[in-house]
């Protein structure tokens, strides 16, 4: 493990396990961005893009289980999909580049049944050192590459997120909800 990937989970270490996530994702933030702030050093293998669609790299897996710490890496244009955090908080983090995020609010449908009706909350272009957190049930959004080269962002997951629901408009209106298994980008050997 590097220096500054020692260092952030350190802070982490200390920052999780509050009574209530609200709280826990305020400690989890101020940790994230402070290391970003003083320069935070992650090894390159772990910062690169892949040409088809943004990684996802593991860099820490709490072994008490508490959370996960995952790098991704946004390419020219690419972006996610309408999508949850399967019930999970989270705290996300831009260390390189800009990224949009677009936040949603449930307003009507069935999420069970499979269409929902969404409405924009908010729309953001986020910058190196800017942090946001995802705390259920608000947990609705889209992220995307807001520059010409790679940027990159880091998250911090209160467990391990495998699965998360993605939202795809239908022509008739609202959102069809399907499952999706989430897969780690294979980190290219040091």
């Amino acid at each position: 493990m590097s220096n500054g990937l020692t260092q952030l989970v350190q802070r982490l270490d200390g920052a999780v396990g509050q009574r209530d996530d609200e709280t826990c994702c305020r400690k989890v933030m101020d940790a994230l961005v402070g290391l970003i702030g003083e320069g935070l050093d992650l090894e390159p293998r772990f910062l690169e893009p892949t040409p088809d669609r943004y990684a996802r790299r593991l860099l820490h897996r709490d072994p008490a289980g508490r959370y996960t710490v995952i790098a991704m890496i946004w390419g020219q244009g690419q972006g996610t999909p309408l999508h949850d955090h399967a019930g999970i908080w989270c705290v996300e983090g831009v260390y390189r580049g800009h990224i949009n995020v677009t936040s949603y609010s449930v307003r009507g449908g069935d999420a069970e049944a499979g269409v929902v009706q969404f409405a924009v909350e908010a729309e953001i272009t986020a910058g190196v050192g800017e942090a946001g957190a995802l705390i259920p049930p608000f947990e609705y959004h889209v992220l995307k590459n807001a520059d010409l080269t790679p940027s990159v962002t880091i998250h911090v997951y209160g467990g391990d997120m495998t699965h998360c629901h993605v939202f795809t408009p239908q022509s008739s209106g609202g959102y069809r909800r399907g499952f999706r298994e989430l897969q780690y980008t294979p980190t290219p050997t040091a």
